[in-house]
This record gives C-alpha cells, sequence and structure tokens, in this order.
C-alpha cells in the first residue's frame, strides 16, 4: 500500500491564492476592498472606472494621504497594514479595512498596479504586478493620491474565472457595492464610469438626503420618513418607509454600522419587528439605518469579507431601531402608551410637492352632497366655494357639527372628501382634494377596531361588554393550558373569563369595541393561538397586538356585508381619525389613492 503523503509548508504562490479566494470572489470583492482603503486614506473624491463587468479593469483612483515608495512596496506584502499595531487594537477597530491581507490577495490573481503620491512629496511611485510578481518599480508623475487598477482578474485561476457570471450580473454586483459605500458616506464625491460611459458624479459634502434622493430617486424619498433616536449609547439614524412603499425581499434594506456596510440577524428582526401589523406578509420596507455606538461593542472581526458583525449587547441594539423606526412612523410603542401624533397626510406621500391639484367638475353631475371634511385654504379661511362645479361645498352647520377638532384635522389623511358610492358591493370610492381614493371597508374597520382597542388599553380603561348568555367553551389541552398560563392578563385586556373545569372555559363579557358579531369560542380559539406564537419572543406587547389584530379581522365588517350611507360615512370619519390609516392591523393597505394628474396621464390628458 501507498504511504500518507507527508506533511509539508505550502508556497506563498499557493497560500495567496487559497487567500485570494476568500477574500476575493468576484469582481466586487475587488472593488469593495479598493474603495475601503481610498476612504480609510482621508480622500474627499474617489473615482471608478470598470470594464467588461469588472473583469478587463477595476480602477479606483482617490486624492487621500497617498503612500511613500517603502509603503508602497509593503502594502502589497500578506498581513501588512497601517491600521493595526497589536491585539488590543483589534477590541476597537474604527477604520474599514484591518487585516492586510486585501491588496496581497488582489495582487494574486490579477495584473495589478499602483500609483501613489504622498502630498509633501515631488514624484510618484508607480508599481507593477502580475500574479503576486512584482515586474517594475520607478517613479513618475501623478497627483497627490492613489490610483489602484487590477486588470484581467483570475487570468492565472482560470476556474475561478469560469465561475464568474455574465458581464451585466457582475456589474450589477459592482453597482451594489458602488451604492453602499456612497450612502454611507454622503460627505465623500463619488464618480463611476462604466465602460467609458459615466454614470454617477456625486458631489461631496452632500446630506444623506441629498445622497438618497442622487441614488434612490426622488419618489423613494418621499415615501421615506426620518429615523433619529439613542438608546443605551446606541444611536439609530436613517431613514425608513412608510408602510405603502414596500418591496419583495430585504435588498433595499441598507445597514451601516460605524459607517461600514454590514449588518447582523438582531438588525433583521429588529426592522421587522418595528413593522409588525403594518406590512402584509412577504413585504419588506425600505431601510437606509446608520447604527452608532463604541468601538468595543461591536466585533467586525467576524467574518471572511466583513459583511456580518457581531454586538456586545444585541437587546440595546434591537430597541434603539424597533424604537427609532416606531417613533419616526408615529406608531404606538408596542407597551400601549399614549400614541403620538403627526402622520403625513394621503397627498404628501402620493403627490409631488407643489399646490394641490386641481379639477373642473361638469354641471351635470348630481350633486351629492359633501362630506364634513371642509377644504382647508392656506390662509385658514373657509371651505373652498367652486361657484361652476355645480357641487355644493358641506355646509357650515354640518361642518361644525363634526365633531372634529384642529388636531384631527392635521391627522386626516385627506383635508376634505365626499364619499361617491360602492362598486362590486365591496369596495367604496371616496373624492378628496387631491383625487380619487378606493377604500377596502373591512380592511379599514380592522384598523379601527384595532387602534380604538389600543387607545383604551393606554388609558386602562377598556369597556367591557356583557354577553346575553355566558358562554361554555371547551378547548384542545395545549390551547387550554395556554390559556390559563395568560388568564389574568387576558381579564385584565376586558374579557371576561373563568375557569370552568377541565378544559373548559366560561365567557360572560368581551371588550366592546369587537361589537357583538364574533363567536366568543372562536376568539378564545385565536387567542391561544396568537399568544403561543407571541411569547417565543419573550414580549408581552408583541403578543397583545397579534391577538387584537386577530380579534379585529373576525369583528370587522366581511367583504360583503351590505353598507348603508351612514355606516360608510362613520367608518371614513374614524379611519380618518386613526394614527396609521393606511394599512390594516396585518398590513394590507386600506386605502388606494389615484391623484389627479394620474388620472389625467391614463386618460392622454397629461
Amino acid at each position: 500500500m501507498p504511504s500518507p503523503r507527508s506533511i509539508q509548508l505550502l508556497s506563498d504562490d499557493v497560500i495567496n491564492k487559497i487567500a485570494a479566494g476568500e477574500v476575493v470572489d468576484r469582481p466586487a470583492s475587488v472593488l469593495k476592498e479598493l474603495v475601503e482603503n481610498s476612504i480609510d486614506a482621508g480622500s474627499r473624491n474617489i473615482a471608478i472606472a470598470l470594464v467588461d463587468g469588472g473583469r478587463k479593469l477595476i480602477s479606483v483612483s482617490d486624492d487621500g494621504c497617498g503612500m511613500t515608495r517603502d509603503d508602497a512596496l509593503l502594502c502589497i506584502e500578506r498581513h501588512a497594514t497601517s491600521k493595526l499595531r497589536s491585539a488590543d487594537d483589534l477590541e476597537r477597530v474604527a477604520t474599514l479595512g484591518f487585516r492586510g491581507e486585501a491588496l496581497a490577495a488582489i495582487a494574486a490573481v490579477s495584473r495589478f498596479t499602483i500609483a501613489t503620491r504622498p502630498a509633501d512629496a515631488n514624484d510618484a511611485t508607480e508599481i507593477t504586478i502580475s500574479g503576486g510578481k512584482i515586474l517594475e518599480v520607478r517613479e513618475t508623475g501623478a497627483p497627490p493620491g492613489t490610483t489602484m487598477a487590477a486588470r484581467n482578474l483570475f487570468f492565472n485561476v482560470p476556474a475561478r474565472r469560469r465561475f464568474l457570471r455574465s458581464d451585466q450580473t457582475e456589474l450589477a454586483h459592482l453597482r451594489q457595492v458602488f451604492l453602499l459605500h456612497a450612502l454611507a458616506h454622503p460627505a465623500l464625491g463619488f464618480r463611476l464610469v462604466v465602460d467609458e460611459r459615466e454614470i454617477y458624479r456625486l458631489t461631496p459634502g452632500a446630506s444623506l438626503e441629498d445622497r438618497l434622493r442622487e441614488l434612490l430617486g426622488s419618489p423613494v424619498v418621499r415615501a421615506l420618513r426620518a429615523v433619529d433616536a439613542t438608546h443605551e449609547g446606541v444611536r439609530v439614524r436613517g431613514f425608513a418607509s412608510l408602510p405603502h412603499t414596500t418591496r419583495g425581499d430585504r435588498s433595499e434594506q441598507y445597514v451601516f454600522v460605524n459607517s461600514r456596510p454590514a449588518t447582523a440577524p438582531v438588525v433583521g428582526f429588529a426592522i421587522a419587528e418595528a413593522y409588525q401589523s403594518l406590512l402584509p406578509r412577504g413585504r419588506h420596507p425600505l431601510a437606509v439605518l446608520f447604527l452608532e455606538m463604541d468601538p468595543s461593542l461591536v466585533d467586525v472581526n467576524v467574518h471572511p469579507t466583513k459583511k456580518e458583525v457581531r454586538f456586545r449587547h444585541p437587546p440595546a441594539i434591537r430597541d434603539a431601531i424597533i424604537g427609532g423606526i416606531r417613533k419616526a412612523l408615529a406608531i404606538a410603542p408596542a407597551h400601549g402608551s399614549q400614541m403620538p401624533s403627526g402622520l403625513p397626510k394621503m397627498k404628501d406621500l402620493f403627490v409631488p410637492a407643489g399646490r394641490p391639484a386641481t379639477v373642473s367638475r361638469s354641471s351635470d353631475l348630481p350633486g351629492l352632497p359633501a362630506f364634513p371634511y371642509p377644504r382647508v385654504q392656506p390662509g385658514g379661511g373657509p371651505p373652498a366655494q367652486n361657484t361652476n362645479a355645480g357641487v355644493p361645498a358641506a355646509p357650515q352647520q354640518q361642518i361644525e357639527n363634526s365633531g372634529r377638532d384642529d388636531s384631527e384635522s392635521h391627522r386626516s389623511p385627506w383635508l376634505w372628501c365626499r364619499v361617491l358610492g360602492q362598486v362590486g358591493g365591496t369596495f367604496v370610492i371616496l373624492e378628496t382634494e387631491d383625487g380619487m381614493v378606493l377604500m377596502d371597508p373591512q380592511a379599514a374597520h380592522e384598523r379601527v377596531i384595532f387602534e380604538r382597542y389600543l387607545g383604551e388599553a393606554a388609558r386602562g380603561a377598556i369597556h367591557s361588554q356583557g354577553l346575553l348568555a355566558p358562554e361554555s367553551v371547551s378547548l384542545p389541552p395545549e390551547q387550554a393550558r395556554v390559556i390559563r398560563k395568560f388568564l389574568a392578563a387576558i381579564q385584565e385586556m376586558g374579557f371576561g373569563i373563568g375557569e370552568f373545569g377541565g378544559d373548559s372555559f366560561v365567557i360572560d363579557a368581551l371588550p366592546a369595541c369587537l361589537g357583538n358579531k364574533i363567536s366568543a369560542a372562536q376568539l378564545l380559539s385565536d387567542l391561544a393561538g396568537q399568544i403561543e406564537k407571541g411569547t417565543p419572543r419573550g414580549s408581552s406587547a408583541s403578543w397583545i397586538r397579534e391577538q387584537v389584530a386577530q380579534a379585529a379581522c373576525h369583528a370587522a365588517v366581511r367583504a360583503r356585508d351590505a353598507l348603508k350611507p351612514g355606516e360608510i360615512e362613520a367608518l371614513v370619519r374614524d379611519l380618518a381619525r386613526c394614527e396609521m390609516p393606511y394599512t390594516c392591523p396585518h398590513g394590507r393597505p386600506t386605502v388606494i389613492f389615484m391623484g389627479f394628474q394620474e388620472l389625467k396621464k391614463k386618460f392622454g390628458r397629461a
């Protein structure tokens, strides 16, 4: 039998190629490392050039501190870095790069050039490397800063080159790296040239909002709300989207930890928890969040490409994110404290900034009664009178008797509206000052019941309504165990419930806001299921919100329930007073808005 192979040390060439496989898996990895070096060098402007999806060329030029000849030669050696001096420095990493592996790995699998010059030097140093071997070192002329270019990536590792995707796919990954670093550092200027065509020229000194507008577009920025909160030494700032703007995945959730593009499982969980009951299943919000904390509270040395980090105190991170997003969206805190007001009006969400849209109405249309939400003029004058419309404005006496104060008017998603009718026996059509609104009565009723219940819970005054006859409910053993465990909490929530022996319970009262259309037996079973799902998170507030939302579904009007005009108007009034009138407790939309400009475009009148 052949003897086993003896153990031997690998050559530097093999070691570098193995390291390259960990650090450099595609062109985007090269760009990430080079841009991070430029940022760490104190650059103000960074220019990037790409050719053929990064296969032929990835070039990064900056106006940073530059390097001397000796430092330039040393920087391509493995584990050579200017950012660490001892093991203790790993506990407080404040730079993007620190391991000293990237440049050696990139040089090992490409034809690599470095041209660098400190500001106080007369000449620049240019180094040419091919496959990890230094071919030439010479003096040259160049502006202060550094230019690094990787050409013919993986030319000497054909197996890795074959695993690259199409140019379009690799370019998409490269542009994602560019976007992340441009968002992370709005104070820096960035330029991106792809196949000799300029794609972006971002000026330095921009605010985060301006940078978002440049990269993501104005419509996306209008759907975002500013986040800024501090909790136990962790600051969260940035932007999060309103519930009506979602995506099918988390690809547009950008998270930066001390300005490093990175994330951790607790971050994704916290974002999802902040939008609990606001988004439908499978939908995700947009978010651009910066987490700022002492570097000693985060470990960035836990992932080969530094994409993930580990926090010393994950609960503080979770609570800071949840609190910041809920505050930005004006959502009631989960523990049931007083709900903040100040949600944006619907016209701010869907209509570009400017004067409210107007429309001429035909005098042949019937004069339907106006709804008691008067159109508010910029100067605070009386409701607008449209003499040519043939539709009378809301009578002043009706307005005065509507019972809406100024605070309610500011919270309403519209300034003026009237009910036009129903379509399909289900959806309600409204006219507002800015366009047409379709309302789902069932989703709207769920939201109204949900917030009414939470409001009563926040005040500690949940009103109960006794049943005509107490109902006895028998549950499966596991559900009965859950109900018994949380019996006191359920009673505090307005349910008149007690044990009736074995796995049976007797119910003689329900929260009054749930109405009389719900089966006590069905409700108790749903409560058990919701509580059972919520308890693993260890938060009583979470399962309270979930089970109230479930109860609201059963108590709300059915999709085919016939509604009288007075009932529709009452539902519209109640929805307008809600803190989050745009979605039901499960995240389905309650209203869909179509502005007059959009209607004109659809009919070719724009």
